[in-house]
């Protein structure tokens, strides 16, 4: 049996019929609708790339940030299709008032968080998120960045150098056109020379790298 997006069909068919014809074995296909936006584009990429389950390549924080921001039309076909409440409750959500649609959005963040990484982790996922919006940002629980020697050039890093390493800015071109934009800011403080630099001592206790109002990590460097 093979499982895959109904975009697939074809191909699938074509596979089930090769094997019927080389081993006279049965076997099947089974497709699921794709999940799309309300633009009909698939969901579950980012401008750093693909949405991971593993936490190694998508942080707790920014699989439930992916969750918490999207397009408000999306929100109950996600409830429907990716979630395992019942279809009485996604019912009820779906009849709240539009003044809540942040709520109805933090509680699918959530759900898919904790379904995929463990209530723990949804649990401070949300705890952060909250406190970057209140201003009380918790940097135990933040997304956290450790430097490298290589991040380092005779003992310091530039801020171009933080954004790349903290996975906030893909290249040091578009990193700087953030910072000269005015969309960087370290430890609440708004960056807008690019030329910046850190030591090792300034970043030994970590900052809050943050770009534009909803992106963040905390930058450390561990001797």
């Amino acid at each position: 049996m093979q499982f895959g997006g109904d975009d697939q069909w074809s191909n699938m068919l074509a596979g089930t019929e090769l094997i019927r014809r080389k081993t006279g074995d049965d076997c099947y296909a089974m497709t699921q609708t794709l999940l799309l936006n309300n633009e009909g584009k698939k969901m579950g990429k980012t401008a750093k790339g693909a949405v991971w389950l593993d936490p190694e390549k998508t942080t707790p924080y920014d699989f439930y940030q992916y969750w918490r921001n999207v397009d408000d039309a999306d929100v109950m076909m996600c409830f429907r299709l990716l979630t395992f409440l019942s279809l009485e409750q996604i019912k009820e959500i779906g009849e709240w008032d539009d003044s809540r649609i942040n709520e109805k959005k933090e509680l699918l963040a959530h759900e898919l968080t904790e379904l995929v990484h463990g209530k723990e982790e949804a649990d401070k996922a949300q705890e952060t998120a909250r406190g970057i919006f209140s201003g009380n940002m918790d940097t135990e629980n933040m997304p956290t960045a450790e430097l490298s020697e290589s991040d380092f050039k005779d003992g310091v890093a530039d801020i171009l150098q933080l954004l790349v390493a903290a996975g906030l800015s893909p290249t040091r071109s578009d990193a700087r056109r953030l910072v000269t934009q005015g969309g960087v800011s370290v430890n609440d403080e708004k960056v807008t020379d690019f030329k910046k630099s850190y030591t090792k001592e300034e970043l030994a206790g970590g900052i809050v790298l943050k770009k534009g109002k909803k992106a963040f990590k905390r930058v450390i460097y561990n001797k």
